[in-house]
């Protein structure tokens, strides 16, 4: 990825976003676009023009955190926002020779016992390109559709997959949230070749995506509510919490419940009693074939 073209265009994105009326300031006359001003923002951060304009070209070259710290509060970033420009200033300031492709990881016999021991809670693990590493039971039931991919990618079939309108019913906050999320890692990995792979095959087959992409808003995978169609028990609201895995770097688990007591729960036991019929229709259909 180039970086400064994705500075230079996540800070104009975030200047065009704020008003004056936000930002406190008085607005005179009539603007030609929406937003901040260079110079406005330059005021509000404590910087000169010229500075600012260099750092909106792209070049973050040497720059402060207390600099970006004050560039965040003028441009009204939130924290994901605000660690991604970090993210950016950093990858500007490494040496290229020095970043190296980042290793397939395998997933660590401990996190699958963890995920596997959770018989009542989708769980899976995923890396920062979104492919689903390892899944428990449950969570293969419920990602089944995304996990017919090789790999499994849970961006390309938000994207590709014309049943991922029906899996997901909030079709257009996943989609703005998974690009987002992808937004994030290009700034944290810029030489990571599989992922602008993705990136450029999701740019090409989807007009979504690119769309989407254009916009440079970024996401953070934390916890929140999403809401399921399953082909099979219908509609769910899951709770979902997204834990980074200490020690294997880009590597996260994803886990989704249900309050006891709710449809979303009954949803989930009936999930996984249909999982299980199925795991035995298949286990009948091998001794079948065996004898």
């Amino acid at each position: 990825m180039d970086n400064r073209a994705e500075v230079s265009a996540f800070l104009k994105s975030r200047r065009g976003k704020i008003t004056p009326e936000q930002a406190g300031l008085p607005a005179y006359g009539r603007r030609r676009v929406p937003g901040l001003r260079r110079v406005e923002v330059a005021m509000l951060a404590g910087v000169s023009v010229e500075y600012y304009t260099r750092l909106e070209r792209g070049n973050l070259g040497g720059v402060s955190d207390s600099v970006l710290d004050a560039l965040a509060k003028a441009l009204r970033l939130d924290d994901t926002e605000r660690d991604h420009l970090h993210a950016l200033a950093r990858a500007a300031n490494a040496r290229p020779a020095r970043v190296r492709r980042p290793k397939k990881t395998a997933v660590r016999p401990s996190v699958l016992r963890i995920i596997n021991g959770l018989h009542d809670q989708p769980a899976y693990v995923r890396n920062n390109r979104m492919d689903i590493l390892a899944a428990n039971a449950l969570s293969r039931a419920l990602y089944g559709e995304v996990l017919e991919q090789k790999p499994a990618n849970t961006c390309r079939y938000a994207f590709l997959d014309p049943r991922a309108t029906r899996l997901f019913p909030e079709w257009e906050r996943v989609a703005r949230d998974a690009v987002g999320a992808l937004r994030v890692e290009v700034a944290k990995s810029p030489y990571d070749r599989e992922l602008s792979n993705l990136i450029g095959e999701l740019s090409t087959r989807s007009d979504a995506f690119r769309t989407l992409w254009g916009a440079h808003d970024v996401h953070a995978f934390t916890d929140g509510v999403k809401r399921f169609h399953h082909p099979v028990v219908g509609e769910m609201e899951l709770v979902h919490e997204s834990l980074d895995l200490p020690g294997d770097e880009g590597l996260s688990i994803t886990i989704h419940s249900a309050d006891p007591g709710t449809p979303a729960s009954d949803a989930l036991q009936l999930l996984a009693a249909w999982a299980a019929s199925q795991d035995r229709s298949t286990a009948v259909t091998q001794d079948d074939t065996e004898n």
